[in-house]
């Protein structure tokens, strides 16, 4: 992809969203559920869209939410419903939707004092929480947000008991039923004037942040940090979490400097991405250009996407560290430092991670569990402790309390900056410096993910290709010693194929909203390699898509 002449650089003001605009577009426009493209429609982080193309307005949050009250009707979840919302422009018209249809509902709902903003990983927090206790009336949850998407996005996503992001059972579930409710013009949602709803008796104020706050010694070493003396910049992007890291400090006795603690839905203060987008990605180094300016003032610093799931570690030795690499990192630290947990807890990776991670497993004697792309696929062993850690190359992980029980079973970029910090304050060392000392141990590899054309009949071949059939014995030069359209970890079909050999694999998958699939590789050997391996890859898909007819 061309780099934009903008990317790193500050947002000019002709390029800020006009807030009103996207909120009178909320209220005022309505979907035609003729098109899909307008209709509701749950992805791996629930439903996005955006109010001036019709595809995120108050009509599909009705429906949405009605929905979301007759699946816990069916499901007989009689417990609160924790919800939280971000800091995006159309994140709090959404929420007031949301409460007038859980009001009407008569759905006990927590939400935040003050109006304030809720991570995605608190709101997992208060789930399993709450849920460890009350086994007969168990919660659940929604958070609005489109994670880490443009300013105009909106997002909407449910969070069911087990406290991480909703199976496709859910999700298709709730999307159908929302879209059989805007079929019928809304005419089935249950609902009640806003002044009416946030004043009835089901309505709560939750105090999100003291509990979470206080709760954190149970995940992170905080006394290694406090008493290291460690400087610390926490940059928050303007997301969810910015209240949060001045009671971290406070609590901790933690010496952070806050940076970009304030709402701003036109995130005029962030960096112009890679493609010349305004987009709050903590894993860009285009988005992330003004912390990696101010990384030798700080032992550690660390910025995060508004919903809070994603991490951005940066290192005075390595500046922003790439998310493969600090996966490694935490992985290794976390496994080598953690006695409390179970001799057989996992290490949890998706097939599109880093085989860095295979390695520093083997050498942990440690089980690999490989899943598919999404976090909905480490919750069970969260919750269990059979997982260790679950992480995606994406920037997202999580891990288990210190004694071996769930934290939480979405991502939490919270405790991941904060691991970055004790790491710093535990060894004299940061992250970038041990991933150097992991390379010394098991190779530098070199990744990249990049896109190639496809037809919609071909994203249909990929997505649903079968291992028979392939006549696959050399990759790059090497024997393939694993060819999979099923993930190793689970047997869960992976929508693509991965081939693996000693020192090099690639991953291919359709993407969801483009033309295009998208090719992961990885080499031991060096970038000359690395191209080879892309190019075998699309011969081997296109071979696919010729033996397909299409």
């Amino acid at each position: 992809m061309t780099i934009h002449h903008l990317a790193g650089k500050p947002v000019p003001k002709e390029m800020l969203i006009d807030v009103s605009a996207l909120i009178d577009a909320y209220y005022t426009k309505h979907p035609d559920v003729s098109n899909a493209a307008e209709r509701v429609s749950f992805g791996t982080s629930g439903h996005r869209g955006c109010s001036v193309k019709n595809s995120f307005n108050e009509d599909h949050i009705l429906a949405t939410t009605q929905a979301i009250c007759l699946y816990r009707q069916a499901k007989d979840i009689k417990g609160p419903l924790f919800m939280g919302m971000d800091t995006h422009a159309l994140s709090a018209p959404a929420l007031k939707t949301a409460l007038e249809v859980l009001a009407a509902n008569n759905v006990d709902v927590m939400i935040q004092a003050g109006d304030g903003y809720t991570p995605t990983p608190v709101i997992s927090h208060a789930i399993l929480t709450h849920n460890r206790t009350h086994t007969s009336s168990v919660a659940d949850g929604i958070v609005v947000t489109p994670s880490h998407n443009p300013p105009e996005d909106g997002g909407f996503k449910y969070n069911p008991p087990q406290g991480g992001p909703a199976d496709t059972d859910i999700t298709d579930w709730i999307a159908g039923k929302a879209n059989e409710l805007l079929a019928s013009g809304n005419r089935f949602v249950r609902r009640m004037p806003y002044e009416k709803a946030i004043m009835a008796s089901t309505v709560h104020e939750h105090d999100y942040i003291v509990p979470y706050v206080k709760d954190l010694a149970n995940v992170i070493d905080m006394d290694a940090i406090s008493s290291s003396g460690i400087k610390i910049a926490a940059d928050s992007l303007g997301g969810s979490g910015f209240a949060f890291w001045e009671v971290i400090a406070d609590i901790y006795r933690l010496d952070i400097d806050i940076i970009n603690a304030v709402y701003d839905p036109t995130f005029s203060f962030m960096r112009i991405d890679r493609d010349g987008k305004i987009r709050m990605d903590c894993s860009s180094p285009y988005a992330m250009a003004g912390l990696i300016g101010l990384k030798d003032k700080y032992d550690i610093a660390f910025g995060n996407d508004p919903d809070f799931d994603r991490h951005g570690i940066v290192t005075k030795s390595a500046g922003l560290m790439n998310p493969n690499h600090y996966l490694c990192v935490a992985i290794y630290y976390l496994f080598s430092n953690r006695l409390g947990w179970r001799n057989d807890a996992a290490v949890g990776k998706t097939l599109v991670s880093s085989s860095m991670i295979d390695r520093i497993a083997r050498y942990l004697d440690r089980r690999l569990s490989e899943v598919p792309v999404g976090f909905k696929w480490f919750v069970d062993g969260l919750i269990d402790g059979s997982y260790g850690f679950g992480g995606e190359e994406s920037a997202g992980a999580s891990f288990l309390r210190t004694d071996g029980t769930a934290w939480t079973t979405d991502k939490d970029g919270i405790i991941m900056d904060l691991l970055a910090a004790e790491i710093t304050a535990a060894t004299g060392m940061d992250p970038g410096i041990h991933y150097a000392e992991l390379e010394d141990m098991f190779g530098s590899p070199v990744y990249e993910r990049i896109d190639a054309a496809a037809t919609p009949d071909q994203k249909a071949v990929l997505k649903n290709l079968s291992e028979e059939g392939m006549d696959l014995t050399t990759l790059a030069g090497e024997e393939i010693t694993g060819t999979f359209t099923r993930a190793p970890g689970n047997d869960a079909p992976i929508g693509g194929l991965k081939v693996v050999a000693a020192n090099g694999w690639f991953a291919a998958r359709p993407s969801g909203t483009e033309d295009v699939y998208k090719i992961y590789a990885e080499s031991f050997k060096g970038p000359e390699h690395l191209k080879q391996l892309q190019k075998e890859a699309q011969d081997i898909v296109n071979a696919a898509f010729t033996r397909a007819g299409v």
